[in-house]
C-alpha cells in the first residue's frame, strides 16, 4: 500500500502535467465521474459535510486498521475534490491521516483556485475526514 505522501507526490506530479487551469478543471471533472457510487443509504444527513456550498456525503468504515472513505456530491467540480482527498486518505491507518498534511492541495494550486465559498467547503471536507480517522483511531486503541 502506498503513503499518503507517495499517493499526494502522484498527484503533485500529475497535476503537473496540465498547461492551465481549464486543464485541471477538466481533469478535476473526470476524477468526479470516476468517483465509485457511495451506498445511497449513507447519502444522510449524518454524512453531509456542514460548510460546503454544495452537498457532500462522506462515509467512513474501518477494514482491518485501515479507514475506507466513500463519497458524493451534487456538484461536479465539488466531487472531484472530494474524489482527491479520498484517493489520499482512503485505505490509510487513522493516524497516518491524522499525522499527514494537505499541502499538495496548495502545491497543484488548488486552493488559490477555487471560490471562498469552495475553499471553505475543501477545509471542511478534510476536517471531517481527520474528525473521522480521531473516532476510529481511539476504537483501535
Amino acid at each position: 500500500m502506498k503513503s499518503i505522501e507517495e499517493i499526494q507526490n502522484e498527484i503533485v506530479a500529475e497535476f503537473s502535467f496540465f498547461e492551465d487551469w481549464m486543464q485541471r478543471y477538466e481533469h478535476m471533472i473526470e476524477l468526479g465521474k470516476s468517483l465509485p457510487l457511495i451506498d445511497p443509504h449513507y447519502k444522510t444527513e449524518d454524512n453531509i459535510i456542514k460548510g460546503c456550498q454544495s452537498k457532500v456525503w462522506v462515509h467512513a468504515q474501518l477494514e482491518g486498521d485501515a479507514l475506507v472513505f466513500s463519497a458524493d456530491s451534487d456538484a461536479i467540480i465539488t466531487k472531484g475534490i472530494i474524489a482527491l482527498l479520498i484517493r489520499v486518505f482512503s485505505h490509510q491507518h487513522p493516524k497516518a491521516i491524522l499525522d499527514a498534511n494537505s499541502d499538495f492541495i496548495d502545491e497543484i494550486g488548488l486552493r488559490e483556485h477555487l471560490s471562498p465559498t469552495r475553499a471553505n467547503g475543501l477545509l471542511s471536507m478534510i476536517k471531517q475526514i481527520k474528525l473521522y480517522a480521531i473516532a476510529f483511531q481511539t476504537q483501535l486503541n
